[in-house]
């Protein structure tokens, strides 16, 4: 199979991916680089997995980066496959996974420490500090990704219904969902946008907008929240990867099945509910955000104390 039968075979495989639901932006950016690869090669007849193997390790990147391009790789190359049986399929763990980095749990009184730090942002008296107060108040409460409460539109944010709630639109896999709000967010999200109304009329219709406003940017939301986390003393210096918005997703789902095991829940039968809520998939999905903390350990610990103590009788 030459390279440009193989570009044919890509558009089509895309076009399978993106019809069950995948985005597979990133994913095409790496196989339109494979092929290229194999197009300065003149690949004119059976495709080995060795090519697959030094298009993955042939540039300078981490280990789980040449991994996950070979995994890319892999998953397209069945598709030709099933085509011309000549074609090779890297089989799987030729590279070995990165270890996944251990994600920070904020305490309650880091995340009152960042409001507070986002509200003495400046300029004085400017939108700036009730924007990133009310963001991290939002992903602090809620779980969303910080790029789905960036991309609010004021028409999702449905203050007066009846519970408040957002309406988070096509995320990953193109699903939607509804997400139930606490009062005291809502009445926060009340404010902020109150704060918005009295203020430039040319706005716009996004619900986070930035000083000059334009839609506030993940880019300008992390750098900031860097900042404020390295003035904290939550982050390292500059240049040195550490806490992030990101983990204020991985908070609220650790707390949630805190609270629910504290109150003596079936943690195991409301798994479903979370991974809904946070717009996963599959509950397997959800997996990932759960990191063993004290205050997750110590309700089951005492829970199978329980058990054992009652099975020694």
């Amino acid at each position: 199979m030459t390279a440009r039968e193989l570009r044919d075979r890509l558009d089509s495989y895309l076009a399978l991916r993106r019809a069950l639901g995948f985005a597979m932006r990133s994913d095409e950016r790496l196989l339109r680089s494979f092929i290229a690869f194999l197009e300065e090669r003149d690949l004119d007849g059976p495709l080995r997995a060795q090519a697959a193997l030094e298009w993955a390790t042939g540039i300078r990147c981490g280990p789980g980066h040449q991994a996950h391009r070979l995994t890319v790789a892999r998953g397209f190359l069945t598709h030709p496959r099933a085509l011309d049986p000549q074609v090779e399929v890297p089989g799987p763990g030729l590279l070995g996974r990165a270890k996944r980095p251990v994600p920070h749990i904020y305490t309650a009184a880091e995340i009152a420490a960042l409001l507070c730090a986002a509200r003495a942002l400046g300029p004085q008296d400017s939108l700036r500090p009730h924007t990133m107060a009310t963001l991290i108040g939002l992903l602090a409460s809620c779980g969303l990704r910080a790029r789905e409460a960036l991309r609010l539109q004021m028409i999702d944010v449905e203050l007066d219904a009846k519970p408040p709630r957002l309406l988070i639109r096509q995320t990953k896999f193109r699903k939607s969902r509804v997400v139930p709000l606490h009062a005291t967010t809502a009445a926060g999200l009340r404010d902020y946008a109150h704060r918005t109304d009295l203020g430039d009329d040319d706005l716009g219709d996004t619900f986070f907008v930035s000083e000059g406003g334009a839609p506030l940017t993940y880019r300008v939301a992390s750098w900031t929240f860097a900042g404020l986390a390295r003035r904290l003393g939550l982050r390292g210096p500059v240049g040195v990867r550490g806490v992030s918005l990101r983990h204020l997703r991985h908070t609220f789902a650790v707390e949630r099945l805190a609270a629910w095991s504290r109150a003596g829940a079936d943690v195991r039968a409301r798994l479903p509910e979370l991974s809904v809520y946070l717009g996963h998939t599959k509950p397997q999905n959800t997996y990932w955000y759960l990191t063993a903390t004290p205050p997750l350990l110590e309700p089951a610990a005492a829970r199978f104390d329980a058990y054992a103590s009652d099975g020694a009788r």
